[in-house]
């Protein structure tokens, strides 16, 4: 089992967290968050992060002026997350065969 110290657990979750000041997009209403594609024209709330949680910051009319106003915060937080390195996948199964031959009468 690979161990990693506190000190890299540290490290890789500060890279993940955003950083103070950086704001996110948030759909407004009782409906659950889903992908911002859906109803553009919906009013949308902006948060910014405190550095404990996201605090509200204030609304914008749809997802154009809401994308102005949060800059490049969004693109910024995605480069931040590493991507999975493919080396590491597991191997490929064995393909299942049946274990006595079926012949059909």
């Amino acid at each position: 089992m690979d161990d990693e110290s506190l000190e890299e657990w540290a490290a890789r979750r500060d890279r993940r967290r955003p950083t103070r000041g950086e704001r996110r997009i948030t759909p407004l209403g009782d409906q659950p968050e889903q992908g911002s594609h859906v109803d553009p024209d919906a009013p949308r709330g902006i948060q910014e992060w405190d550095g404990h949680q996201w605090a509200p910051a204030g609304v914008a009319e749809d997802l154009t002026a809401a994308t102005g106003e949060i800059g490049d915060d969004a693109t910024s937080r995605a480069e931040r997350v590493p991507l999975p390195s493919f080396d590491k996948l597991p191997p490929l199964p064995e393909p299942w065969r049946p274990t006595e031959r079926f012949y059909r009468s």
